[in-house]
């Protein structure tokens, strides 16, 4: 099945791929072999029932899963149900005990679960991180989009739509989150271009629906002339789209962040959120289940300029910085929103 944003090559991320070479027991690897069929490639994303996870994941949305089914491989997807470290490193251990060739990651808390993925590395198992990275810890990482330009496109979508004027909030993830914290990071940088605009507060729902509500509800209370709430993660951009519109304060109270379009689509359409971003994740999850195999086959090294084919997505070579790159996010609004289905 072919993702919804293959069907329009305009907006499909370019991939640049960028593997690592570090010095903890990392992988080594010989060029052009072929790759191999039967690997037992787990999926480990930050938490089971998700549904940003599940669409980058699933076969039925042409995510890791249709990459692994496509090639032969055994693939399954296991975390644990909540977005912590201590729901997620069980599940890594037990795909190292049942003989793992390759991980495919999203990493809940770098520091906490490296020695675990450090341990993997260390038995040859190939360890691909995707949407969260653990930079010390791993083979590859398959990167959704450049952080800078997440980070800033954030802050000037939503300037855009508040007119460069007003306070706003962030509702993150988990204050762990690495993507979450670097995205904020280049996001304070861009506001410096906008002097007019004031970052009163940054709140933590931890991708838990109820709680994302919670910290929601705090920043209307306390800044009741709170102009902007931007939240780059699915769960808190739903959560806080809700609250807004259940209060009937669109147009008072702008919030934008990443989302799913099949999520976001009712707010979208009753203008709580005029705009918002993401990118496509199931080619994010497809991208990283082709590199773990072609990472646990041998028939890329981390080598920079190794070069490797990912199916429907086409080829992609190896670079600097560690990182495969997916490309820019894709803004969904009135006029786009309705055509996609994840």
């Amino acid at each position: 099945m072919k993702s919804p944003l293959s069907k329009h090559p305009a907006w499909v991320a370019m991939a640049l791929v960028c593997i690592l070479g570090i010095g903890v027991a990392g992988v080594a690897f010989a060029a052009n072999k072929p790759l191999k069929k039967g690997l037992k490639v787990f999926v480990i994303p930050k938490q089971l029932g998700n549904s940003y996870f599940t669409t980058a994941d699933s076969v039925k949305t042409g995510g890791a899963l249709a990459a692994l089914k496509t090639l032969g491989e055994t693939g399954s997807e296991t975390s644990g149900k909540d977005a912590t470290a201590a729901s997620q490193i069980p599940a890594i251990q037990a795909a190292i005990s049942k003989g793992a060739n390759a991980l495919v990651v999203s990493a809940t808390d770098p520091k906490a679960i490296c020695p675990t993925l450090k341990k993997a590395m260390k038995q040859k198992i190939a360890v691909v991180t995707y949407d969260a990275d653990a930079p010390t810890c791993r083979s590859m990482f398959i990167n959704q989009a450049d952080t800078a330009d997440i980070g800033a496109s954030e802050v000037d979508l939503l300037a855009k739509h508040i007119h460069k004027t007003g306070k706003i909030a962030i509702v993150s993830a988990a204050a762990s989150a690495p993507n979450q914290n670097a995205w904020i990071g280049f996001m304070k940088k861009e506001l410096k271009k906008f002097p007019n605009m004031k970052l009163v507060s940054t709140v933590y729902g931890n991708d838990d629906p109820t709680k994302s509500t919670q910290v929601t509800q705090g920043l209307l209370q306390k800044y009741p002339d709170l102009k902007g709430i931007i939240s780059p993660t699915t769960v808190g951009i739903l959560a806080a789209a809700q609250v807004v519109s259940g209060k009937h304060l669109q147009g008072k109270v702008v919030v934008t962040g990443l989302g799913t379009p099949l999520a976001m689509k009712k707010y979208v359409l009753d203008g709580t959120v005029p705009a918002f971003e993401l990118w496509n994740p199931a080619d994010l999850g497809y991208l990283a289940g082709y590199a773990a195999v072609n990472l646990a086959s041998g028939a890329i090294t981390n080598a920079k300029g190794q070069k490797f084919k990912a199916g429907k997505l086409g080829s992609y070579t190896v670079g600097s910085d560690n990182t495969v790159l997916l490309g820019k996010p894709f803004v969904f609004d009135k006029s786009n929103v309705s055509k996609f289905k994840f």
